[in-house]
C-alpha cells in the first residue's frame, strides 16, 4: 500500500477529548481505565440479572446465586488485566519488553490484548466455577452475555486516545488522527466498537431472551467467541497493523486475524455441540 493518500475534500475533525479525565499530582484517571471498570461492572450487573430470571433457564432452575458473581468480580478483574497484559507482551511487542522489563508494569500507557484478556478470564472462570460447583459452560454463558459492552467502551477510548487507528483512506468519514501522520484514516476503533460492542451485544440479547439459548449451555458463549472473532477479522481489513509487527503476509494478513480464526472455529464448535442442560437429580 502506498504511504500516501491525498486528503479528502473535507476530513472529519478529530474530537479534542483529553484522554485523562482528571489528574491529581502523579495520579491520573484515564478514559481507558474507566472503560474497563465500567465494562466489568456492567457485565457483573447484567450477569446477576440473568441468573435471577427463572424463565431463561431449564424449568426455572437457576444455575448459581447472585452472590457467586459478586465474588467472581475480583477474579474477572485479575484475569482481564493480567491476561490482557501478558497477551500483548507475548503476541505483539515481546522484543521491547525484553529490552525494557520495567515497562511491563506501566499498564497506564496502554498495551492490552483482547486475546490475552480472553484467555486470562477464561482460566479465571474455569477455576472459579469448579471451586463453587457451577457448570463451567454455564459460567461462560453468563459472563459472555455482558462482555460486548466492555469491548465497545474500550474501543471508543482507543479512538479518544488516537491509537490503533485504521488504514489510509479517502472515505468521507475519514479522520486525520493526531498520531497518524498527515493522512486520513479509517476510524477502525469505531468500527470495532460497533461490531464487537453494539451488534454483538444485541445478537447475544436475542439469543438469551428471545431464543432462550441459555438452556443449552455453551451456545451463548460460543456465539460470543465466534462473533468476536468474525468481527475482528472483518475490521482488521481496515485497521493499521501494529508497527512492530506489520503485515504477516502480503498487505492484508495481520496478527489479529491469525489469533481470531481459532476463536471463530472454537465458537462454532461450541454452538454446534451445545445440548440442553440435564435435569437436576432428585434429592
Amino acid at each position: 500500500m502506498s504511504d500516501y493518500l491525498a486528503l479528502p475534500l473535507a476530513a472529519l475533525p478529530f474530537p479534542n477529548i483529553d484522554p485523562v479525565i482528571v489528574q491529581i499530582g502523579p495520579l491520573a484517571i484515564h478514559w481507558y481505565g474507566v472503560a474497563y471498570i465500567v465494562g466489568i461492572l456492567f457485565a457483573w450487573w447484567y450477569g446477576k440479572r440473568l441468573v435471577t430470571t427463572p424463565n431463561l433457564w431449564n424449568n426455572g432452575n437457576l444455575p448459581m446465586k447472585p452472590e457467586d458473581l459478586d465474588d467472581f468480580l475480583v477474579w474477572a478483574a485479575v484475569g482481564v488485566v493480567l491476561g490482557g497484559r501478558v497477551g500483548y507482551i507475548l503476541f505483539y511487542d515481546l522484543a521491547r519488553y525484553i529490552q525494557n522489563p520495567l515497562d511491563i508494569f506501566k499498564v497506564w500507557q496502554g498495551g492490552m490484548s483482547f486475546h490475552g484478556g480472553f484467555t486470562g478470564t477464561t482460566l479465571a472462570m474455569i477455576l472459579f466455577a469448579r471451586k463453587r460447583g457451577i457448570p463451567v459452560w454455564t459460567m461462560f454463558d453468563v459472563v459472555a452475555a455482558g462482555v460486548p459492552v466492555a469491548l465497545g467502551l474500550v474501543r471508543v477510548t482507543n479512538f479518544i486516545n488516537s491509537e490503533l487507528w485504521g488504514r489510509l483512506t479517502n472515505v468521507p468519514w475519514a479522520f486525520e488522527f493526531p498520531t497518524g501522520g498527515p493522512f486520513t484514516r479509517h476510524p477502525s476503533q469505531l468500527y470495532e466498537a460497533g461490531l464487537e460492542g453494539l451488534v454483538l451485544f444485541c445478537v447475544l440479547r436475542v439469543l438469551t431472551h428471545t431464543l432462550f439459548k441459555l438452556k443449552r449451555p455453551g451456545f451463548v458463549a460460543g456465539a460470543f467467541v465466534a462473533g468476536y472473532g468474525l468481527s475482528r477479522i472483518i475490521v482488521e481489513f481496515f485497521r493499521q497493523p501494529d508497527a512492530q509487527l506489520g503485515y504477516l503476509f502480503g498487505d492484508w494478513l495481520t496478527m489479529g486475524m491469525v489469533l481470531s480464526v481459532p476463536m471463530v472455529l472454537l465458537g462454532v464448535w461450541a454452538m454446534v455441540t451445545a445440548k440442553p442442560a440435564p435435569e437436576p437429580k432428585a434429592a
